[in-house]
């Protein structure tokens, strides 16, 4: 009869201490990455857009790509249709309010406001740009003070206010 014995192969050998170690080292290095990219990447969307203020008292903003929001003065809208160009200009409102209407209406009141120069490049001219519109903007600001959109959004607070009908129910009036 043949003797058959088994032995434990040496790589199943407990490793030892130091290989633990790196071992870990490494894990806690990838799990501290992970967590920074998460808190980071969460802190940096947390904020739709800043205000003109802050973008104007701030100078580490001057050059970056960024958002920003403002009440639209409908009495600086300049379009030229030959060269697709639209100028304006934007006001101050407050980042925090409680009826968005009644903020742009303030801030366009507010002799004291900040103003930003705003210039959009190949557009058409929106429907929704008139005054106190609040216009949310992706662009930079340039060296000479005017902000370089390249996209623009614009809410008209009056186009959705609610309104009570007859019977006491809500209903988002007509425009024409």
């Amino acid at each position: 009869m043949t003797d058959f014995s088994w032995e434990k192969p040496k790589n199943l050998e407990k490793p030892k201490r130091s290989e633990r170690v790196k071992f870990l080292t490494a894990g806690v290095v990838i799990l501290v990455a992970v967590l920074y990219l998460l808190i980071s990447g969460t802190l940096q969307g947390a904020r739709y857009f800043i205000t003109v203020e802050e973008l104007l008292q701030d100078q580490t903003y001057h050059g970056q790509t960024l958002r920003i929001s403002g009440a639209v003065d409908g009495e600086t809208i300049d379009y030229d249709s030959e060269k697709a160009v639209i100028q304006f200009e934007i006001v101050n409102i407050p980042s925090v309010y409680e009826d968005l209407a009644t903020a742009l209406h303030e801030a366009l009141l507010d002799p004291a406001a900040a103003r930003l120069r705003v210039r959009v490049e190949d557009a058409a001219m929106p429907d929704l740009l008139q005054h106190e519109a609040q216009a949310i903007l992706t662009g930079a600001l340039g060296a000479d003070g005017i902000f370089q959109a390249t996209e623009l959004l614009l809410k008209c607070p009056s186009r959705f206010e609610e309104s009570t009908g007859p019977e006491g129910l809500s209903k988002i009036p007509e425009h024409q």
